[in-house]
């Protein structure tokens, strides 16, 4: 199989894994045996959080209250210095599909890093029988039928690798306010078809981020179906990108992304334009600008491959036609669908 990444090598460390005593059995329950139908896909969720002590008890209780629970959730403290272990203890021995893992402290905070973590709670749930694998953020909530309701989507189209739903922050709605669309599904609740995540191979760790971004858009270029459902959507409620810095430098560093991602510098001019218009005005479009402008002086490496390069610059100026075909024609430019046929 062609591996569409650059891959980075990641060192190992050592953890701890706290748990239900009854869910240290050697047999690992089924999507049965945790009270719920078999009708839908099994699924299984994977939380790295770091942190999280003001929200991870909002993510908690929202998956409890699901009507299709998981086989297996796995929270990976991702050395915390707060109580975020402590809010996850309290709920482990009333359910015991939930299990955490505890990595080692560490002093900086980083997406690579972030994939570590993941990873450590794949190897929890590798060995079980699954349709889907989840990877939920810390800092989310969403409504009690969330998850059947993308269970369900997965059972209707055996061609959709990627699911997920539109979601909302203060201020902001992914399904309004960004040109994203519709087959991208965001990071902070991404789901799975289990043949499609081993085909991608996973996540691929790189400290700058995109690492969700890399995993739908490597979907998609395989043939898979990728898709936000409106239907639906969840609550972030740490402004995206905003951890331990400001909205301007994480604007900056978008910038940065969007280049070594491999952005089209066209399409990044229209993005600069179109985020000048929103607040903060006018200096969060030069932010944005400005991190692909230094991205480009410095020559920053790409962590993805010229195949992948050229498919994500092909739906970007594909994008870009539809939303200028529509505003040539004085239609609304419906930023959730456009490109859609």
């Amino acid at each position: 199989m062609t591996n569409y990444l650059q891959p980075t090598q990641q060192a190992g460390s050592q953890r701890t894994v706290a748990s239900h005593p009854a869910s240290t059995s050697t047999v690992e329950p089924l999507a049965c045996d945790v009270d719920q139908s078999c009708a839908h896909p099994s699924y299984v969720l994977v939380t790295p959080a770091r942190n999280e002590e003001s929200f991870i008890e909002k993510t908690i209780e929202s998956v409890i209250r699901q009507t299709v629970l998981p086989i297996k959730w796995v929270i990976v403290d991702d050395g915390s210095t707060d109580c975020t272990a402590q809010i996850v203890r309290r709920y482990l021995a009333q359910y015991p599909w939930m299990e955490l893992v505890q990595m080692p402290q560490r002093r900086d905070r980083s997406f690579a890093a972030k994939v570590g973590a993941f990873n450590a709670g794949y190897e929890r749930v590798s060995g079980l029988r699954w349709d889907i694998i989840g990877n939920l953020d810390s800092d989310i909530s969403f409504a009690p039928d969330h998850f059947e309701f993308l269970a369900g989507k997965f059972a209707a189209d055996a061609t959709l690798g990627v699911a997920g739903t539109v979601f909302r922050e203060e201020g902001f709605s992914s399904e309004s306010d960004s040109f994203q669309g519709y087959r991208h599904v965001s990071g902070q609740c991404q789901l799975f078809r289990r043949q499609c995540w081993e085909q991608i191979g996973g996540y691929i760790p790189h400290r700058a981020g995109g690492i969700d971004w890399m995993a739908v858009t490597t979907a998609r270029m395989m043939g898979w179906k990728t898709e936000s459902f409106r239907e639906k959507s969840f609550f972030h409620y740490r402004r995206m990108g905003t951890a331990d810095r400001s909205v301007h430098s994480s604007l900056f560093s978008y910038g940065e992304k969007d280049y070594y991602l491999g952005g089209h510098p066209v399409w990044e001019l229209f993005r600069i334009a179109y985020r000048a218009r929103k607040h903060p005005y006018v200096t969060g479009g030069l932010a944005l600008g400005l991190g692909y402008c230094w991205a480009y002086i410095r020559r920053a490496p790409r962590p993805v491959s010229r195949e992948l390069m050229i498919f994500h610059r092909k739906e970007q100026m594909a994008k870009l036609r539809a939303i200028l075909k529509s505003l040539i024609k004085s239609k609304r430019v419906d930023s959730f669908s456009v490109g859609q046929s």
